[in-house]
């Protein structure tokens, strides 16, 4: 079976400055306060902390690529990140918590820098291979998931896969977008890389 194109991957991870009440002439006690719009599209700041930490771990060609956006649409999640493209998004409510921009920052660049050491070769978004790239990006007790009190969302997993040789079982809230086999039987028959003989197949689907 023929190996799969590069895929696109994202990983998902997880101090609004205080506005002064504006005081009005009728009513100075009961002003509001009025917060700023939330920041959107990409950040140069945050894109120059980005590219001085991937050249400093040898990644020049990645650090050329990285775009770092704010994105206002999220909710639960802190941040993504998206290889091959070198893309980090990060949610805006990040800068009600002190330091929490550039650990998630680290965090997503941690995925990138992982999976371009790995090349083709597969590997968890939550690895040895990832949890390296924390440590090399300074952040060495970095833990897979945030937790930021935001705002939680519970999705319905409607798909179940099943591994062919091992069994394990996966829920997915939607189809797999692509051919995708058993990480666990990968690493144990092929090096980690894709072979089709380990393929999810779908087990159960539940009417939508």
């Amino acid at each position: 079976m023929p190996k799969p194109s590069p895929r696109q991957q994202w990983f998902r991870f997880f101090d609004l400055p205080e506005n002064p009440a504006l005081a009005t002439q009728s009513s100075p006690q009961s002003s509001p306060k009025i917060s700023p719009p939330a920041p959107s599209g990409r950040d140069a700041q945050l894109e120059k902390i980005a590219r001085d930490l991937l050249i400093m771990l040898g990644f020049e060609k990645g650090a050329e690529k990285i775009a770092v956006r704010w994105m206002p649409r999220m909710r639960s999640t802190a941040g993504y990140a998206k290889y091959p493209n070198w893309d980090v998004e990060l949610n805006p409510r990040l800068r009600e918590f002190p330091g929490e921009v550039d650990r998630t920052l680290r965090h997503e660049l941690a995925h990138l820098v992982a999976h371009a050491r790995a090349g083709r070769r597969r590997i968890s978004p939550h690895g040895p291979e990832w949890r390296q790239a924390c440590i090399d990006l300074g952040i060495p007790n970095e833990g897979a998931r945030h937790t930021l009190p935001l705002p939680s969302r519970k999705l319905k997993r409607n798909f179940t896969y099943t591994c062919p040789s091992c069994g394990v079982e996966v829920e997915r809230v939607r189809r797999f977008g692509r051919r995708t086999a058993c990480l666990a039987c990968c690493r144990r028959h092929n090096r980690g890389r894709y072979d089709g003989r380990f393929e999810f197949a779908l087990k159960a689907a539940r009417k939508l």
